[in-house]
């Protein structure tokens, strides 16, 4: 019996020492770090034909990336699963012209979760 709560505290003492946690988390780069619990970050505010987007989340979820223009009218809209915490995405950019943009997320009630400016070089 003694060996057995010796191995568990040796046990308990290694795994809480560790630098690195047991559940693994997404590698973010620095600059998409997001420090509020929800929110939607761009690597860079200018872009040519695609970026690296973080969105964060609370919960799990479908969620809408909306793209508006200048006008706040609606160029690009797409839907997708996205889970709890942040998520590395990309958004490809050819097919809009040059001019300034806004990118949301939006939850499945239309929500605004976080909304980033973005300008098309």
């Amino acid at each position: 019996m003694k060996k057995i709560i010796l191995f568990l505290v040796v046990l308990v003492t290694i795994i809480s020492c560790r630098k690195t946690p047991l559940i693994p988390q997404p590698d973010v780069p620095n600059p998409l770090l997001i420090t509020n619990r929800v929110g939607i970050k761009l690597e860079s505010p200018f872009v040519t034909s695609e970026v690296a987007m973080n969105v964060k989340l609370e919960t799990s979820g479908n969620v809408t990336i909306k793209i508006l223009n200048i006008s706040n009218r609606v160029v690009s809209k797409e839907t997708l699963y996205a889970n709890s915490g942040d998520n590395i995405l990309k958004v490809y950019t050819n097919a809009l012209p040059p001019s300034a943009y806004r990118i949301g997320i939006y939850d499945k009630n239309d929500n605004l979760l976080g909304i980033t400016d973005f300008n098309k070089l």
